[in-house]
């Protein structure tokens, strides 16, 4: 049932297709010579909507039915009415093929000749077999029209290929950039669940422990050490996390501390006239800081050198340690960081012979 509704629907989608595309010859030869006036183009999207709507097409969709674009328009109008003499072609070989069918059967059931010919049970047969042959033929055409119209509508009503591309990219870039904006976000609140927090927790065991050696008993000073141990190493894994300092501090200061915590002398040379945006102080911040940890742990290294200044609209970070090289852009730290910086559309790049020394690059574009 739902199968012959459709059929129905789409017969008289296919007729009405047919009515529009001889109104729509009319117009385009009545205002052949009155291409230059706006009022004409304004009609012919009008038209084209109308179009889109018999098809049922999103009209969100096609940047054709927008103000300004009536010259695309015309054209679609123009392109169209081929396809719909078509249609009334193929409908008028699906009406002629069901009155001949009808008449024959009349004519059997009256005993009387049909076109000269009296019926018999072999050519009714014959004519019945070719019958359902040509009415699966006119109906599977009346099917290709349709399609056809709506596949017309979408290339020439449609947004331009090129234009739909870079649409795409847009918003691929845009949630992209959300989800690194996301994943900052998230670094920073389990900063602050660390901080106020777990550590308070381990501050207070600490003083509590300190308080209780009184007794100087060789069991709490070692409970005392691992609970100091153990507070210096959770500050060091929230900093990792996310630094709170960068927020309020900037770059530079979050740069600094990165120095006083590495076991490896740190020279850091950050010169930036303003403030970039905080996903490019984020992406510096652990350029340097993996940067850093890599070249202190597998390295090395005597001495790390990290500048961080502008070029033209980008921030470009550089890292310099005198270690033994090696290091690959593909090893887990460093791709990981190298996806970070593309997220941005900024460039990462590693240069480590062997036997050093290594340079890693971030170029971080701002705009």
């Amino acid at each position: 049932m739902r199968a012959a509704v459709e059929g129905l629907r789409l017969g008289a989608a296919v007729v009405l297709g047919t009515v529009t595309a001889l109104a729509e010859l009319l117009f385009l030869l009545f205002t052949l010579p009155f291409l230059g006036n706006p009022n004409v183009w304004a009609t012919a999207r009008r038209l084209a909507r109308l179009e889109a709507r018999r098809l049922r097409l999103d009209l969100s969709e096609l940047d054709a039915l927008t103000e300004g674009r009536g010259k695309r328009a015309g054209g679609y109008l123009a392109t169209r009415v081929p396809v719909g003499i078509l249609g009334g072609l193929v409908l008028w070989l699906l009406w002629f093929g069901l009155s001949t069918g009808v008449r024959l059967a009349a004519a059997w059931g009256r005993g009387e000749p049909f076109d000269g010919m009296v019926p018999s049970v072999p050519l009714v047969t014959y004519l019945g077999v070719a019958g359902f042959l040509g009415l699966f033929l006119v109906l599977s055409g009346v099917a290709g029209v349709h399609a056809l119209e709506r596949r017309l509508a979408r290339r020439m009503l449609g947004p331009d290929p090129t234009q739909a591309l870079q649409r795409r990219i847009a918003e691929l870039a845009e949630s992209r950039a959300g989800i690194v904006a996301a994943v900052d976000s998230e670094r920073r609140r389990i900063e602050r669940d660390l901080h106020d927090g777990l550590q308070q927790r381990l501050v207070a065991l600490s003083m509590l422990i300190g308080r209780s050696l009184r007794g100087r008993t060789e069991l709490m000073h070692q409970a005392h050490q691992e609970a100091q141990q153990a507070l210096a190493e959770l500050r060091e894994v929230a900093w990792r996390v996310y630094p709170s300092g960068l927020d309020s501090l900037g770059l530079g200061e979050a740069l600094a501390g990165v120095a006083e915590r590495s076991s490896v002398p740190v020279k850091v040379d950050c010169r930036l006239e303003e403030r970039p945006p905080m996903a490019v102080e984020t992406a510096a911040y652990f350029v340097v800081c993996e940067a850093v940890t890599n070249a202190a742990k597998h390295a090395g290294a005597t001495l790390i050198t990290v500048e961080v200044h502008e070029e033209g609209p980008a921030v470009v970070v550089r890292v310099r340690d005198d270690g033994s090289g090696g290091a690959q852009a593909s090893g887990g730290g460093l791709s990981g960081l190298a996806r970070r910086v593309a997220a941005l559309d900024g460039r990462f790049e590693v240069t480590s012979p062997a036997g050093g020394p290594t340079t890693i690059t971030a170029v971080l574009p701002c705009g």
